[in-house]
This record gives structure tokens, sequence and C-alpha cells, in this order.
């Protein structure tokens, strides 16, 4: 998807549904199966598979099965305890996600609902979502927002956190022992839903 600070608000967003709405509409050139579809986003993708979920419940697109979101910016409130406790965090910090805002978004974009899920945007009807936390991490505060909003507006979630480690740490399978835990979650998540 494009990215600031060439590309601004909402083009990651809209670069992201497009992407969803093409891949369901030609499944069928690569014998691709409509019938199981889940969106999985990490970070700044976590984000952008809720919002493509929503895109695609309001646009009538074909609803995903699950949803996977990995530590995911959910709104663009700095001050959450996550963002105090962890402001000077490797490999994320509070001020690299300052960078990350002020590089993607004008100041009346924050307040979206494709950038503050947590705060505005309608999250009823979605399919279960996954959610995956880490402690150490400016966003942890995030996934226990979304987490919390799901559930009042009735949709099924897994959350899960995991202390100790750090923002990315999903990938690091190979030095983190709870990325292959948190691999095996959302593995086992989506193999539930497309029985």
């Amino acid at each position: 998807y494009r990215q600031g600070p060439e590309d601004r608000f909402p083009a990651a967003h809209d670069d992201a549904v497009a992407a969803y709405a093409d891949i369901v509409e030609n499944a069928g050139t690569w014998n691709a199966d409509t019938s199981r579809v889940a969106i999985v986003g990490e970070s700044a993708g976590g984000g952008l598979a809720i919002d493509t979920a929503i895109a695609a419940r309001d646009q009538k697109l074909t609803l995903p099965d699950a949803v996977v979101a990995v530590y995911p910016i959910a709104g663009s409130d700095m001050t959450t305890p996550s963002y105090i406790a962890n402001q000077n965090a490797a490999p994320l910090g509070k001020a690299d996600m300052a960078w990350f805002f002020d590089n993607y978004l004008k100041d009346q974009d924050a307040k979206d609902p494709r950038i503050d899920i947590v705060g505005s945007a309608d999250l009823s009807g979605l399919p279960p979502v996954t959610i995956i936390a880490a402690e150490i991490d400016p966003l942890n505060s995030d996934g226990t927002l979304l987490r919390d909003k799901l559930t009042e507006a009735g949709v099924e979630v897994t959350y899960q956190n995991w202390n100790g480690v750090t923002h990315e740490f999903f990938g690091m399978t190979g030095a983190v022992p709870e990325a292959k835990e948190a691999q095996d979650l959302a593995g086992a998540q989506l193999r539930k839903v497309f029985k």
C-alpha cells in the first residue's frame, strides 16, 4: 500500500480495500476458494485489516470469515497507558509512532473512524477477530481497547497478550519462543473458521 509522506491518508486504507475487493472478485482466476477468506495484518496492517472488514461490510463486498490483527494500530490517542509505559521501547516507541502519524495524517484525520477505530468506528456485524498483543509495545492499549469495543459490538473476539515481548515479536520465531505460540494461535483461529 502507498505510504506517507508521499501518499497521505486515506491512501493506504483505500489501497487495502481495493486489494481485498480485487482479490475476492478475481480469486477464481487462480482457483482460490472465496468461501474461505480471512484478512490478517500486523501493526499498521492490523488496523487496515479491521478497516477493510468494515469496508467489506459497508460496501457489500464478500465479508471475510475472520480477521487476525497483530498488535494493531486502532486509535490515535498517544496518551494511553501503554504509550506512557513504553514510550522509549524498541523497536517501536512513542516518538516513532508520532513520526508515522505526522507523515501520514493531517490533524483532522486523527479522529476519522478508519484511524480512530476504538473511538468512532462502527464494529457491529464483523466476523470473528483475533488480536495478538505484545506487552512492551506502545500499541498494547490499542489492542485491549479494540477487544473491548468489539465485544461491546457483539463481535466474537479472541485476545492474547504476550508478556516480556516487544512490537515485531510475531515474526521472530528463530529467536523469540512466544512468536511461535502467537503464530500457532493465529493459525488455530483461522482453521476453526475455515472448517
